[in-house]
């Protein structure tokens, strides 16, 4: 929380408002120093602060309003009497314009930590409150100092202008927090109940209501809020002393607003799938929150030295495939660093929120985000926090009786699950399933969404995979969403949860017998919004793992589905690669036009569709000879996008084009050779054994 000390360079530029004056040495390099202002200026940057300032809201904090509230006090004085000033004519004296200038820089510091205290998290205030409590008396302590400096008999100002200045210092002097023992003791019952936390003791109620109403957190929605702000501050290089703390009381927050206030949902909860609109398609984002290579909205935008942005995980592997190049502009860049663009993924999350749209590139589960901190797993007031809330929340559903309560009891299962592995393990060992498969036939709306969701975060954990297959009526109840889901939302999770159960061998061989499952994934892929039929392939893309599986996935038409989405979905190209290795092959050319639009993949793809379709037409040539060569060779254009192919993509696309170029060289060679013995044979009718060799 400390703010840098400007005192090593008594003239300098104002910083704007809120942002503190950088220090520099006498031996750092040379650096562009922006011209001083003007004495005008100078007065009436100084009211302006000050009336800023004297205006400041109150902190969200209660236990900070003493300390923070003496700056508004100050501030106001202070506005009076540069107002009286900013009339005084001509220049100021060198000696009044030195020190003005240093009260501009105490002032810049003092709205800096006013800002800096509205936007933290209430608790890690509290935890840092002795470093912001030394940190307000340095400020009022350099404040009077000033004031004494400054040369008021040269200024010419009017009495009260005098006595406000004086009374201003004489304050600034007196300064001493009135409420200091009740922070420290309020932080003391803090610290201390992490600690019985720690030791497995579970919290008394009206304790932990009574503390949490001092901190100013008392409805679930300030709760929610502090939990988040806890979150995104955790890791900051400015509270590391208490990382350990701020983990543990992000777990305790956790459970209080479950134990408190599970009774009153948060204002703000999303109303059940609100980004799917009349016509059944989520609002498209804007065109600058979408990535130039995928087209996805952007998860982790990056500016690359063209100045141009992407999505991190796809301008990464742009760079790995051996590409120096801006993929929009074609510019050879000067570096590959990547840059962090914080502002628009802060818009995109906005925005995000604002439609109900969950921030992920691959998926729209929300079992796919970023696990929290490591440290979490190291923490044991964490982990204790986390087992008890679990329990609470599981032991509440099983009394639930009423959708509405259930739904909520269900939506904070939902949040939980999807903050770390062991809460996961602590949800599932709690006997979380069996009590959510019967929600899944909810005809709540809400209910079902939060149902579904939850087990698909609870599926991310091995041992929770188990639980599902093996609960009674969990797999018919997900092929039950992905029919008859009250919302795209839940079945698009729906099919997200098949992807994660299939990941386990057996698993997915049990999934790819069932054919209600298959063919509402089929369904999915061929009539869902875009995100939806996304998550659709990759559950057909899973199950197609499984050999056994591929002659159920062919009767169920996954060869016309995938080639009906292959110019739209890259996961479409590895379906039909997948299904071509492991017997779909026949199935995939008797398809009219099926190699043509390979091979249009192949050229205007992303690099993931553009392997997997080289990957795809190789595979169909071995296996079909030359059925399938012919048509590789009669679609027009074929051997430049192969070439293309061989010097732009991604190694494995490399070297599946450099076969499909091999296999297409020794059917030209072979054909020329029968044309030249004159047997009568049709050029294309037969292909060495050689041909087919890689």
């Amino acid at each position: 929380m400390a703010l840098p000390n400007p005192r090593t360079v008594l003239i300098s530029a104002p910083s704007p408002p809120g942002c503190s004056s950088a220090s520099s040495s006498s031996t750092s390099s040379p650096a562009f120093v922006p011209p001083s202002p003007s004495d005008g200026e100078l007065l009436r940057s100084l009211h302006r602060l000050a009336r800023d300032l004297s205006a400041a809201a109150e902190t969200p904090a209660p236990f900070l309003r003493a300390a923070l509230a003496s700056i508004t006090r100050r501030s106001k004085l202070l506005a009076a009497a540069f107002d009286d000033l900013a009339t005084c004519p001509g220049d100021l004296p060198r000696s009044a314009s030195l020190c003005l200038r240093e009260v501009l820089l105490v002032l810049q510091r003092f709205k800096a930590l006013a800002d800096d205290c509205a936007a933290r998290s209430r608790m890690r205030l509290l935890l840092q409150s002795d470093e912001i409590e030394e940190e307000v008396r340095e400020l009022h302590h350099e404040l009077a100092t000033m004031l004494d400096l400054l040369p008021v008999a040269e200024l010419g100002l009017a009495d009260d202008v005098v006595d406000l200045l004086e009374l201003a210092s004489r304050q600034c002097r007196r300064f001493a927090p009135s409420a200091a023992g009740a922070e420290q003791a309020l932080k003391a019952r803090v610290l201390s109940l992490i600690q019985g936390i720690e030791r497995e003791i579970v919290p008394e109620k009206e304790r932990l209501e009574e503390i949490l109403e001092e901190v100013g957190v008392n409805d679930a929605a300030s709760c929610s809020d502090e939990i988040e702000s806890l979150e995104r501050e955790i890791g900051d290089r400015g509270s590391e002393r208490w990382t350990d703390a701020m983990i543990a009381l992000v777990g305790l927050l956790r459970y209080a607003k479950c134990v408190l206030f599970s009774a009153t949902p948060r204002p703000s909860d999303p109303k059940p799938d609100p980004e799917v609109d009349e016509d059944g398609e989520p609002p498209a984002p804007p065109p600058d929150f979408r990535c130039p290579i995928t087209l996805d909205t952007m998860r982790e935008p990056v500016v690359v030295a063209s100045g141009q942005t992407y999505d991190r995980e796809s301008i990464a592997r742009w760079f790995d495939s051996g590409k120096s190049t801006c993929p929009k502009t074609g510019q050879v860049l000067t570096n590959l660093e990547l840059v962090p663009n914080k502002a628009l993924k802060n818009l995109i999350a906005k925005w995000c929120r604002e439609n109900g749209v969950a921030m992920e590139s691959t998926s729209s589960s929300e079992a796919s985000k970023a696990e929290p901190a490591q440290a979490v797993s190291a923490n044991k007031a964490a982990l204790e926090a986390a087992r008890m809330t679990a329990s609470f929340l599981v032991k509440k559903l099983s009394i639930s009786f009423s959708p509405d309560a259930a739904s909520r009891v269900v939506h904070e299962i939902r949040l939980l699950s999807k903050s770390g592995s062991d809460c996961r393990a602590f949800v599932g060992e709690a006997g979380a399933v069996p009590l959510l498969v019967p929600l899944l036939y909810s005809d709540d709306a809400g209910l079902q969404l939060n149902a579904v969701t939850a087990l698909l975060n609870l599926s991310i954990l091995e041992a929770n995979k188990k639980r599902i297959m093996h609960a009674e009526g969990a797999v018919e109840g997900v092929a039950h969403v992905m029919s008859s889901g009250a919302t795209w939302r839940a079945k698009e999770n729906a099919a997200a949860a098949v992807v994660s159960l299939a990941s386990v061998h057996t698993y997915r061989r049990r999934l790819g017998r069932n054919l209600s499952v298959v063919e509402k994934l089929v369904h999915l892929a061929r009539n869902g919004p875009p995100s939806t039929k996304k998550d659709a392939l990759a559950a057909l893309l899973s199950l197609a793992g499984e050999r056994e599986n591929v002659g159920k996935l062919v009767d169920a038409g996954v060869a016309q589905v995938a080639l009906s989405a292959i110019s739209e979905e890259e996961t479409a190209a590895a379906v039909l690669a997948a299904l071509a290795k492991r017997g779909g092959a026949e199935a995939i050319v008797a398809i009219e036009g099926a190699v043509a639009r390979l091979v249009a993949e192949m050229r205007r793809g992303t690099e993931w569709a553009r392997e997997n379709a080289a990957a795809a037409l190789v595979l169909l040539c071995r296996r079909l000879g030359s059925r399938a060569v012919t048509q590789v060779m009669a679609v027009p254009g074929v051997e430049w996008a192969i070439w293309e192919l061989m010097g732009t993509g991604t190694e494995r696309a490399r070297r599946k084009a450099a076969s499909l170029g091999r296999i297409c060289r020794r059917w030209a060679a072979a054909s020329a050779a029968d044309g030249e013995r004159g047997n009568g044979c049709p050029a294309a009718s037969v292909v060495p054994p050689a041909m087919m060799a890689s």
